[in-house]
């Protein structure tokens, strides 16, 4: 039996138990009465798994609300599992493969704190065993398996969030549709933080692995390279591995954006760069004919600079400033911020939502086609800066149309053992 079957083996087992004791219950059980299988009542805590236990990792372990209970937790390298059990003082049962928890325990959902390059295949891995899936922000490595995860969580009806907090935060929710609704007036423009690029990678020393950490399950679908901690543990700056702050930062930012605009659904028609190199300005135009300029040297790096005909709007993490200052006459009660002040971007609110969506079974605030889109901007850009000419986007088909060079920064080769799934035979 396949480890990714739309139920566990485990889960199979305790219903066909269930079933055979007794005729106790139904079989089927009706919609909103209190737990079906591979979906927890209205009065159930959610069973989770955390796939990753780096910095990120360990302060979303924190946020989980009562609603939800971890039970085990997962890590290539091993020594970072030991030091989250001691850091926590928990029993979390432990795993260095995910496939194993995954076949193992008896969840119910997933939270994927992974570096970037190592996100989308254990999330896929998730939907197929029927689990709902919490993943971190940057979403994708390329826009292509951006696509085919969106796909297998359509394909396996998953309730499935993306780490962008900020879609749940009331300040920024009102500030967006404020925005998008012409509040403002018509944008007159729109500037986004110029957000650098990653370094390509040329060379490090070889170093020795260190005790328990597999670096081949760590590299996922990246080409093999001798280890060195820098790869491992500065992965962010290394575009064999990340997008850089371009997809660190940018994915709250141009998230904001895309919100603000009304195209969480949809993204440009042409992009440029306006200076050289890997941390060069980049434009956007969309289909309406607005450009965002992302060439802010500072400025709101979870957010945007909104220039209507009425006022100006910047947008950041849990906030807005607007000129003229009085220019909004009902803003939301300050006291809705206050949940997500605190150490560690406090994503606990964000948590709550995935969590309530998980028992209604509907889309939660940062949906995965949403998480998809807005990093896709960022990919985006790097493109332009890595063709250095302006593009031509069909937002609709994902491609750059007949630009077979560009269309080449689409998706990546990937290893031997780490392609994606095809989700239409899964």
């Amino acid at each position: 039996m396949s480890h990714f079957e739309k139920h566990s083996r485990r889960r199979f087992l305790k219903r066909s138990t269930a079933a055979a004791a007794g005729m106790a219950a139904p079989w089927i059980l009706p919609s909103g009465v209190p737990a079906a299988p591979g979906r927890p009542g209205p009065n159930d805590r959610v069973v989770i798994g955390f796939i990753g236990t780096g910095g990120r990792a360990r302060q979303l372990m924190d946020h989980v609300p009562e609603d939800g209970r971890i039970v085990a937790i997962c890590d290539c390298y091993r020594q970072r599992t030991v030091d989250t059990l001691n850091e926590k003082k928990t029993d979390w049962k432990t795993y260095q493969y995910h496939r194993k928890m995954l076949d193992e325990e008896n969840l119910d959902a997933v939270v994927v704190a992974t570096p970037d390059h190592a996100r989308v295949l254990p999330c896929i891995h998730a939907c197929q065993a029927g689990l709902d899936v919490y993943a971190e922000k940057p979403l994708t490595l390329t826009i292509a398996e951006g696509r085919v995860l969106v796909n297998a969580v359509r394909k396996h009806q998953r309730v499935f969030q993306v780490g962008s907090q900020q879609r749940t935060m009331e300040m920024n929710r009102f500030a967006c549709e404020l925005v998008r609704s012409g509040g403002i007036g018509k944008l007159k423009a729109v500037l986004g933080v110029n957000y650098p690029g990653p370094r390509q990678y040329t060379g490090l020393p070889e170093q020795p692995i260190p005790e328990g950490d597999d670096w081949d399950v760590w590299q996922s679908q990246t080409e093999a390279r001798p280890f060195n901690a820098n790869l491992q543990f500065g992965w962010m700056q290394w575009r064999c591995y990340s997008g850089g702050e371009m997809t660190n930062w940018g994915a709250h930012g141009c998230d904001q954006i895309q919100w603000a605009l009304g195209a969480s659904h949809t993204g440009p028609v042409e992009i440029w760069p306006t200076s050289p190199g890997p941390n060069g300005g980049v434009r956007m135009r969309y289909a309406n004919d607005v450009v965002v300029r992302y060439e802010l040297a500072g400025g709101p790096a979870g957010g945007g600079v909104f220039v209507g005909e009425d006022c100006k709007i910047e947008i950041n993490r849990n906030k807005f400033t607007t000129n003229p200052p009085d220019f909004v006459k009902d803003p939301p009660d300050g006291a809705t911020a206050q949940p997500w002040e605190g150490p560690g971007w406090i994503a606990r609110p964000h948590i709550q939502n995935w969590l309530d969506c998980i028992k209604t079974r509907e889309k939660p605030n940062a949906d995965v086609e949403i998480g998809h889109r807005s990093i896709s901007i960022c990919h985006l850009a790097n493109i332009a800066r890595q063709v250095g000419r302006k593009l031509a986007w069909d937002p609709d088909k994902e491609i750059f149309p007949g630009d077979d060079e560009a269309n080449c920064y689409l998706d990546r080769p990937k290893r031997k053992g780490y392609e994606l799934p095809d989700v239409n035979e899964t």
